[in-house]
């Protein structure tokens, strides 16, 4: 079980969680929901380990298999998009390079380099270098940011059909919808909405 009791988290001053307390389902693909400036990249920051709380406890995460996808693509403009993948690929698994170039639907752009594709196209890419590298849990920030509705829908779908739970920050409210938990979050500081 993942779970946070009496967090508290802040930047200087300002208090981003205080006497935060949350339980997330251990399954499936979770939606973060709240508006711009709540605290919801903070928690995923926590959460990946990135951050440490000033008070209270989080527990049910090995940080050491938690892959975070950040709100930025942070790709490398002299790799290929079919090197961003393989350099994250086990040599055992260099086999799954046009699996996960058909999961980013990048499979004629192998060859490309980030700056030869869209903004959504790069997005696709560092979405899947952060699944193809593997995790017991997957923390995504804004993972559909510059994706089209109809990619959006089947890249949730194979979210879904992970064996490890997904944690994503959404405002999408299509997004909220093929999610299996959606979490409401309001503040700062940071709370559940009821």
């Amino acid at each position: 079980m993942i779970e946070l009791r009496h967090v508290r988290a802040a930047y200087g001053e300002k208090p981003v969680l205080v006497d935060f307390s949350l339980t997330l389902p251990e399954s499936g693909v979770t939606v973060l929901s709240g508006p711009s400036g709540c605290g919801k990249t903070t928690l995923l920051r926590l959460l990946a380990g990135l951050e440490l709380p000033q008070s209270g406890t989080i527990s049910g995460i090995d940080p050491k298999r938690t892959t975070v996808l950040f709100q930025e693509d942070r790709l490398f403009p002299h790799r290929t998009v079919a090197q961003h993948l393989t350099d994250v690929l086990p040599r055992n698994r260099q086999n799954e390079l046009d699996d996960w170039l058909r999961f980013a639907e990048l499979s004629g752009e192998a060859n490309q380099l980030p700056c030869q594709l869209s903004g959504g196209m790069c997005r696709r890419l560092a979405l899947a270098r952060a699944l193809a590298l593997g995790g017991n849990l997957y923390l995504l920030d804004e993972p559909f940011t510059g994706i089209d509705l109809p990619r959006r829908r089947r890249l949730m779908t194979a979210l879904r059909d992970l064996k490890a739970p997904v944690v994503l920050v959404s405002h999408e409210p299509e997004i909220a919808e093929l999610a299996d938990h959606v979490i409401g979050l309001d503040g700062p500081p940071l709370q559940v909405k009821l």
